[in-house]
């Protein structure tokens, strides 16, 4: 099994920015992809940006490209969902998830652990 806890989310003023942390712990795989999501109110979960643990090659949402940086760190086993220029509309819950497919996944049925979800509100 494979923990995730997220940290790093709360309150910002549009144009502000948040770092979300995701802490991995328990089993360990040679390569893997973590993955972010988010879910807004009455809304589905959709996909944020993605990092290959190995390599580091990244992915991202059109509505986020630009301003969200996704990295990682190898030595804490931690990744990271630095969220700078934030709008309104992407107040919503964020998670962060694993899956040791490596392949390029978008939606969330591709990944197998999940953390608990941390709030970011942006207000206007």
């Amino acid at each position: 099994q494979v923990q995730l806890v997220e940290s790093g989310g709360g309150l910002v003023q549009a144009g502000g920015s948040l770092r979300l942390s995701c802490a991995a712990s328990g089993r360990t795989f040679s390569d893997y992809r973590m993955g972010w999501f988010r879910q807004a109110p009455g809304k589905e979960r959709e996909f944020v940006a993605t990092i290959r643990w190995r390599g580091g090659d990244t992915y991202y949402a059109d509505s986020v490209k630009g301003r969200f940086t996704i990295s990682r760190d190898n030595a804490k086993n931690t990744g990271y969902l630095q969220m700078n220029s934030l709008k309104p509309e992407d107040t919503a819950v964020y998670y962060c998830a694993a899956t040791p497919n490596a392949i390029l996944r978008l939606t969330p049925s591709g990944y197998n652990y999940w953390g608990q979800g941390t709030q970011v509100t942006v207000s206007s």
